[in-house]
Order: structure tokens, then sequence, then C-alpha cells
């Protein structure tokens, strides 16, 4: 029996959006709860003497060795699905990563002492929710035995595309699709239902919402991952979200600062640069961060996306001292925790480890996410405060803004959950009757000149399901089946020609064919698919599951779906609209030529079966 779980009561901000979209709270946790540099951490003022978190969180401090508050700075997987595991092949992973004598979480925490950790799919961590509740449960019991501070478990449930616990979770579109409902509360509503499934489950923090301004079509870290192209827009949703986040128990994380909406590449696989100007990142890329900071966003994360703009030096943001001290904290007022994007991405690949962990210590950042080697990553933190490189004053720091937010969370009154509370909020009939509210709200119809849809649901006529996304093609394909269709999935992948051959050959046998594409911009082969198939004589609806851009790309389409999204709740939004629920959704972003050179399908496009002309008005964009 999992021990019972007490909700700590957060205030939570009243949120205005102003005309310019900007959001402003009248509370928040963001700048509170520190004290005056000559006795505390920080140099702007703080509570009162008397504060009881203050005084809990000093005498916290006061009991910590140097490894301890030094091991809090840190960020780190652990493989396994119990924190005592030994399954033979978590043990090796663990014994590789941390060395031959710690086999799981629980010795992972006695010998490094990290602050936090963060859950994957692939360290074996999120197999069904009761397990991951005895997992949470198990290192939280390992974490006090070892120095009686909570930990920080994390993970990445953005919705969409970035989905880390998977079903029976009920599972958010995604930020593109929630956008395109053009209803902030739906941001809220979704972030909500996400945090409090991930609290049921003893994870206390989630890295999101991404706040990044997708200006970029090419946009390959982002896309569907981020709200909208328009500030005001993703300064209304993230701010929402960081409320429903937060709201709910867990503290919401803000990404990817400064922004990484202009970038082409991703800091993960690639150098990514940002070229606009220190005005243009100002007006467009901050001021979502500025919202977040104003709701209160417990957690902001840095990424290393290169601004030669804010930084000349052309060092990585993560590592940027003006990025992220000059802009974030001295700039925004920003004294929340600062968490690093994974420090072992391949865009710091080139920089060695030891400049990669002073550096982003220099820079600003509390904890250290992922470095490619942790022992040495940590050794390093300690031999540089004992030579005096980095001083004791600057790891208190971090240290209390950490344990600040701990303390906030509740996580020092009741870090625990209960089965009880897995059962009874994780995949409800509720739950997931937001998500799916959220994604049937979602689906904008952009062009049917040919009248194909809807689809006469059980009609028994023959539909070939083809295209990108070999979990998705299948998916969709039961979904129309299930209402009265006879579909047939033929998966192609990015195709080469004898498989289009084949996908040609078998669209003549069926009486309409639905291809899905995903970032085809950026694929010739997807393009080859969709243009063999609409030179058929077979009625063709081309459905995106990624960005909307993909239209561009075709323009003899005469039918177009944008579904911003291949996760089961987007597909099965996408096949009620194609068999006649209403599309509402609209367009989030501004599709413009493959040349960049004209404006397709403004901002706020989307047609219905009963409506022909794009819904909406800029009065209403955003609300």
């Amino acid at each position: 029996m999992f021990r019972r779980l007490t909700h700590a009561v957060l205030r939570v901000p009243v949120v205005l959006v102003t005309s310019c979209g900007l959001v402003l709270s009248a509370g928040g946790s963001a700048g509170v709860g520190a004290v005056p540099e000559a006795v505390g951490y920080r140099a702007d003022g703080g509570p009162a003497p008397d504060d009881p978190v203050d005084r809990r969180i000093r005498t916290v401090m006061a009991e910590m060795s140097l490894a301890q508050k030094v091991g809090q700075m840190f960020v780190l997987q652990v493989n396994g699905d119990t924190a005592t595991t030994t399954n033979p092949t978590d043990v090796a992973a663990n014994q590789a990563l941390y060395g031959s004598d710690v086999r799981n979480g629980a010795e992972l925490l006695a010998k490094f002492h990290p602050g936090g950790i963060i859950y994957f799919t692939n360290t074996n961590n999120l197999n069904n929710p009761q397990q991951v509740a005895l997992l949470s449960n198990g290192l939280q019991r390992a974490a006090s035995a070892d120095h009686g501070v909570p930990l920080q478990i994390s993970t990445d449930q953005e919705g969409g595309v970035v989905t880390r616990i998977p079903p029976p979770s009920a599972i958010s579109p995604g930020n593109m699709a929630i956008g395109a409902t053009f209803d902030r509360d739906v941001s809220f509503s979704t972030a909500a239902v996400t945090g409090r499934q991930l609290r049921a489950m003893g994870i206390n923090m989630d890295h999101a919402p991404v706040v990044d301004v997708n200006t970029n079509p090419r946009n390959t870290a982002d896309g569907t991952r981020a709200f909208s192209d328009r500030t005001e827009t993703v300064s209304a949703f993230g701010a929402a979200a960081v409320l429903g986040y937060q709201g709910s128990g867990v503290a919401a994380t803000a990404k990817h600062f400064p922004g990484l909406g202009d970038a082409e590449a991703n800091p993960d696989t690639g150098i990514a640069v940002v070229d606009a100007t220190r005005e243009e990142m100002l007006r467009t890329h901050i001021p979502p961060f500025r919202a977040a900071i104003a709701a209160g966003v417990k957690s902001i994360m840095p990424t290393a996306v290169i601004v030669p703009a804010l930084d000349p030096s052309l060092t990585p943001a993560i590592l940027s001292r003006p990025i992220v001290t000059g802009l974030l904290r001295d700039t925004l007022h920003y004294d929340g925790v600062v968490v690093t994007d994974a420090l072992r991405a391949d865009a710091l690949a080139a920089i060695p480890q030891e400049e990669v962990i002073l550096g982003a210590i220099r820079a600003g950042n509390d904890e250290l996410l992922l470095p490619t080697d942790p022992p040495a990553a940590i050794a390093t933190v300690l031999d540089a405060v004992r030579t005096g490189a980095v001083s004791r004053h600057r790891i208190d720091q971090s240290v209390y803004r950490i344990l600040r937010m701990k303390a906030e969370l509740g996580l020092f009154d009741d870090p625990f959950t209960t089965s009880e509370a897995v059962d009874s909020t994780v995949g409800t009939p509720a739950a997931q009757q937001v998500m799916a509210d959220a994604a049937r709200r979602s689906i904008t119809l952009l062009r049917n000149q040919a009248g194909v849809l809807p689809l006469p649901a059980n009609s028994g006529r023959h539909v070939l399901v083809t295209g990108w996304g070999v979990n998705a093609v299948p998916s969709l394909a039961n979904q129309l089946s299930s209402k009265g269709l006879v579909a047939t999935p033929m998966w192609t992948g990015s195709p080469d020609q004898q498989t289009i051959r084949q996908v040609v050959a078998a669209a003549g046998a069926s009486d309409v064919v639905v291809v899905l594409t995903n970032n085809a911009w950026g694929d010739v082969n997807q393009q080859n698919l969709v243009t063999a198939l609409l030179a058929t004589n077979t009625p063709v609806v081309t459905v995106s599951v990624g960005g909307p851009y993909d239209i561009a790309y075709f323009p003899a389409a005469p039918t177009y779906v944008a579904a911003y999204g291949y996760r089961d709740v987007s597909l099965v939004a996408l096949a009620d609209v194609l068999v006649g629920a209403e599309p509402v959704g609209r367009l989030p972003v501004t599709v413009r030529t493959p040349d960049d050179t004209r404006v397709l399908y403004p901002y706020g496009s989307g047609i219905g079966y009963q409506r022909s002309t794009p819904g909406g008005s800029a009065a209403d964009r955003g609300r």
C-alpha cells in the first residue's frame, strides 16, 4: 500500500491578457521567497526573517554536506522499473553510467545525492501508472534515507509528439493542436489533467510547456510542439498551461529559453542558430517567457541555441551568462529554478564536459540536466568549489532555489503517492474526455474543393489509408473501419518508387484514398507519393499529421485536413471529422508558399462542412 499523498495547496495567480497578448499576474511564486545578499542567496530582497519556509530551507541546508548540496544541482536518469531493481539489463546500464557500485536508483541516490531524477521510456521507468507510482515512492524513500531532502521527479509530458507516459493515461493532442482550438481554456484544462495524472504517479515536475514561437516553418525542433507562430497566442496559451500544471501540484517548465522557434536545427542533434536581431528576439520570442514568469512558473529551461544578437561570443544560450543571468535573471527578474536542457546534446559535443558543467553554473543555471558523464561532472563541481573556482555561495544560491521549489510543491510534507490516487486519477473517463474534446476541436479542414468529405459512415466504401506513420496508418484504418467503412492500411513511411507504384495500384481498387504526411516539406519521397496518388482517378484526402505547412507543397490537392498529431487521441478525432463531424479547428500559424513570397493560408484559416470561409475574426484569435 502506498503512503497517502497530501496535495499541496498552490496559490494560483489571476492572469490577465492585455491587448498586446502579454500576461500579467496578480500573484505567483516567481521572485518570491529569497533573502538579501548580505544574509542569504540573492540580491534584491526576500521574505521576512521569520518566514517559515525560509527558516525550514535554511535549517535543511545547514545540515547538508557540500556533496549533498552539489548533488541537488544534478538531474539524472536511472534505469529500472523499481528503485531497487535487480533486472540484469537495467543493472548493467546503471553500472556503465555510474560505476560498478551503482546497480539501481537507491544506490545512485546514496552515492551521488542527485536532487532530481528524470523518467524516460527507454530507461524502463514508464511501463504503467501503478509501476511508475511504485518507482516514485521507492526513490523518495531512498532520498529520505540518504539526507532527508525530497526528490524532484520529472519527465517530458508535453503531449502530442513528445509523450513519455503512455496509455492508459489520458494524453494531450499537443500544443499546436491546442492552439488550433483558439481557446486558451483548453490549454489550461489539458495541462491540469496532465498535471493531476503526473502527481498521482509521484512525478512532481513536467518539462512543459514549450513556449517557443514557431516563426520558422522548417523548424525541426518545435513544429507542432509550439502553440503558434504568433507571440500573443503563445504567451496566452503558455501562461494558461503553466497555471494548469501548477494548480495540479506539478512544477511547470517554460522552454526553450531564449526561444527556439526561429531555428532550423534541433540542438539535440546539431548546431542550432537563431539569426534574429536583439529587437526581434525581445519583441517576438521573449514575451512568452515574460508571460510564464508572470503566471508564476517555477522553472525555465535554457537550451543550446546560439543567438549572436544576444551573445556575440556565439556561446550557446545554455552556457551564456549574458543570456541566463543578464537577460533571464537581471532583465526579466526571474528568481525561480533554471534547469538546463540536456547537457549531453549534440550541440555541446565539441565542448569539453568540464567547460560545459562549469559554464552552465557560471551562466546562472541551478539544475544541470543529463551530463554526458555524471560522476565526472559531479566531481568537476566539487573540485571547483574546493579550489575556489566556484564559490560555496554560488552553490547555495541554486540549492536554496531548488529547495524552495520543493517546499512550495509540498514535497517536504509528503512526497509520496498512493495506489488509490493512481486509480482515481490516471486515465479516468473524465480525463480522457478532456483530451478527446481538445483533439476534436483542433481538426482543421483547409480544402474540400471536390466535395469528397465527409465520407458516408456505414456505407461500406473501400478506403485505402496510406502514407507516413507505421502506427498512425493502421490506427486510422481501424477507426474508419469501426465507422462502417472498409479501410485497408498500407504504410509507406518515406517511400521509394517501387512502394509508390504498389500504393498507386492499390488506390485503383479503392473508392477513396486517405494519405498521411508528416513534415513532407522536407521529404521529397512523401511529396512524390502524394503527387502520384493525385494523378490517379481515385479521390484523395491529404492529411498532415505533423505541421500544417505540407499543404504548400501540394497545390493540386483538392482535399486537405490538418490534424497536428499522430497519437490516437488525434486520430480518433480525425476519423470523426472524416465521416461527418463538423471540423471547427483553425490554423494557429500562417502557411506561406515554399519560396516564402506570399501567404497561402493566413492565421485563423479553416472551413467546415457548413461553412466555406475561414472562421473567426482577428478580435477572437488567441482567446
